[in-house]
This record gives C-alpha cells, sequence and structure tokens, in this order.
C-alpha cells in the first residue's frame, strides 16, 4: 500500500513537471552552506551540525540548541571580492521543538550594463554604460522535534521564500520546502539526511522587456525569455559522522557521505535520472575550544581545454575555530577546484550561544 501510494505521488510531481522549466542550476546559491564550520569541512556536517547554522545543511540539526537561544551571522566573499555571501540567523528552544529564522543573501555589484550603449542606428555611445547589481535573497522558517518524543531520532523542516533581483530587468519570487533528519544509533554513529527543494522549489519570473531589449538597424536584440517560471528540482545529501576520542583533551569526528542532484550533470557518477558525488570531511578537537578542519567535496569529471583529456576536478577546503564559554569564531578557506579556477574564498563566521553564558 505505502509503495502504490508513493508511486502515485511520484507520478503526479515528475509528470507535471513535463511541461515546466527545469533548471540544473536554480537557486544554486542556497546549496552554498553556511557556517565556516560546515564549509571548512566541505559540507561533512549533514549528521553532525547541531546549531543554528543546521538550516541550511540539516534543519534536524537544530535539535542540537538544547538551552535558551543561539545567534549567528556569517560573511564571505567570492572570487576576490566580486561577489559577497551574508547569512544572518537565530534559534529558540520552544517546549516542543526548536524554531529558527535565517535569511541569506548573494550579491555582485557594479555590474556593467551596456544594453544601451549602441543606437538603434548602430552608433557606439560609452557614456550609456551604466551599472547595476544583481542579488539573491533567501529567508528560511525552520522547526525541529523529536517525532513521537523518540530521542534517538531529529527530524527537521524548512519553509523557505525566495527573492531575486536582476537589476532593473528581472525580478523573481520563489518558494519550497526542505526536509531532513537524523539518527543516533547506539554505537555513537550519526546518519543524517537532508532533502532539499523536497516538493520542487517554484520561481516566478517578471521581466522588464523595456530595460532588457535593444535594436540595432532593426534587428532585436536580448529578447524577453518566453519562460517566466523555473522548477529547482530536489537533491539528497545523507552521510554518516562519529566522534572517536583520541584522550580526555582531543578528539576526532569525521563524516562521509554522497550528493545526489536528479538531473544529469558533471559528477563522477551521471546518468538521466541522477547524479551522484562523495564528500568527506574531519573535524578535530581539542577541548572543545581550539578546531583544526578539513574537507573535499564537489567530485567533477571534466575535460582539459588543452589536451581534450578528462580529468577529476574537485573543491577542497580547510579552516579553524576557537569556542571561549557561548562564543564562537570560525574561519574556513576554500578553491573552486583542482584544475579549475585559482580563486579562493574566504569565510567568517560567528555564533553566539546564550545557553552557555547564562549556565556559567
Amino acid at each position: 500500500m505505502v509503495k502504490k501510494y508513493l508511486l502515485i505521488v511520484f507520478s503526479i510531481v515528475f509528470g507535471g513537471l513535463q511541461s515546466q522549466i527545469i533548471r540544473k542550476y536554480s537557486n544554486e546559491f542556497l546549496n552554498i552552506g553556511a557556517g565556516a564550520r560546515g564549509l571548512a569541512m566541505g559540507g561533512a556536517v549533514i549528521s553532525n551540525q547541531n546549531d543554528v547554522y543546521s538550516p541550511m545543511w540539516n534543519p534536524a540539526g537544530l535539535m542540537g540548541v538544547e538551552r535558551d537561544w543561539q545567534g549567528a551571522a556569517m560573511h564571505a566573499e567570492y572570487f576576490e571580492s566580486i561577489a559577497k555571501y551574508d547569512y544572518l540567523a537565530y534559534a529558540k528552544v520552544l517546549e516542543t521543538g526548536v524554531f529558527g529564522v535565517s535569511v541569506v543573501r548573494l550579491g555582485v555589484d557594479n555590474i556593467l550594463n551596456t544594453t544601451q550603449m549602441i543606437d538603434a542606428e548602430g552608433n557606439i555611445d560609452y557614456d550609456k554604460i551604466t551599472k547595476f547589481s544583481q542579488s539573491d535573497y533567501a529567508a528560511l522558517l525552520s522547526y525541529a522535534f523529536n517525532p513521537a518524543g523518540n530521542t534517538k531520532l531529529d527530524v527537521g523542516v524548512n519553509a523557505k521564500i525566495v527573492y531575486r533581483n536582476v537589476g532593473k530587468f528581472a525580478n523573481g519570487y520563489g518558494f519550497g520546502f526542505d526536509v531532513g533528519a537524523i539518527y543516533k544509533a547506539d554505537n555513537g554513529w550519526k546518519f543524517g539526511g537532508m532533502l532539499r527543494d523536497a516538493t520542487t522549489t517554484v520561481n516566478f519570473w517578471s521581466i522588464n522587456q523595456k530595460e532588457l531589449s535593444t535594436i540595432v538597424n532593426g534587428e532585436e536584440f536580448n529578447p524577453a525569455p518566453k519562460d517566466k517560471m523555473e522548477l529547482t528540482m530536489p537533491k539528497l545529501n545523507v552521510g554518516a559522522s562519529k566522534v572517536f576520542e583520541i584522550n580526555r583533551n582531543v578528539y576526532i569526528l569525521p563524516e562521509g557521505g554522497i550528493n545526489v542532484d536528479f538531473a544529469k550533470t558533471a559528477a563522477l557518477v551521471s546518468t538521466d535520472f541522477a547524479s551522484i558525488t562523495p564528500y568527506l570531511g574531519a573535524e578535530l578537537g581539542y577541548q572543545k575550544m581550539i578546531f583544526v578542519r578539513l574537507g573535499v567535496n564537489r567530485f567533477q569529471s571534466i575535460t582539459d581545454i588543452e589536451d581534450l583529456r578528462r580529468k577529476v576536478s574537485f573543491q577542497p577546503s580547510a579552516g579553524i575555530g576557537i569556542r571561549y564559554r557561548g562564543l564562537t569564531l570560525d574561519y574556513a578557506i576554500t578553491n573552486s577546484g583542482i584544475g579549475g579556477s585559482n580563486f579562493y574564498s574566504n569565510f567568517f563566521s560567528l555564533k553566539l550561544d546564550m545557553g552557555e553564558f547564562r549556565n556559567d
């Protein structure tokens, strides 16, 4: 009966998508993650992120906020400060679970607008070059709880609202849901999974044709796209982790897992139905005060432009952290992949745990 029900649901959802516009990288900024800890570990925190940063990795991790409330802020700059990425979040313990709210922004400023540089007769006027900004925003409302009071199982849900702006040219609004779970086994292992855009995330676009279009010698350039709606397909992240105590002061926390895109991409394992890529990361902690982290993610099979040979590209990452009472400062550095761009991105994040301060 259950299998029959799931088959009907999948038939309705995926059948209805055939007439819509599915983008492989729609709302991709929400897949970056948040918090320098998780980014330094290459995203290997699906089963072990247990604080206010959890909604971006697995909302079930909010159950790790056990007392009072937590607040967080992160700032990052991509590609030598060309793009800026910011995150603010708050999580509060309730009687029945943990509630969280998060705000995300990824923006690129001072982009040259050359759409009006050439007039209708084909004459070039550099004085008509202006600048605009492109920004993506998202607000996440999250809730985590133990179903039926089962403390071994944490479940979380994100309801997200997306706003995307491309200067005067276009605006887009979207909404969707994420669901996640973490199971804590008796032997210390944790198993986590998050289904992003579980019901698909829908974006509706409004195009300003007057600003976008350019007519030169009777020919129109930059015509507005005909499709005003795009869908973000689900993505699945699953992982397993365990804390190994080296001695009373030192521990190591590794996690390994896979990311699954339900589309054909450049991943190591890629089919028309799904593409799979592994990830791995670890955290070394001393007295739960000083942390060193490493990670690797985003494995891809690419073709070298010069010799046309296939090779594997991946994104390494590293970082450190320091914690004093209820205040934690983390740093991470990543690049866009070996054999790819040489641009490095730096992430700084701060977390305030009011529960720790009130206990002291």
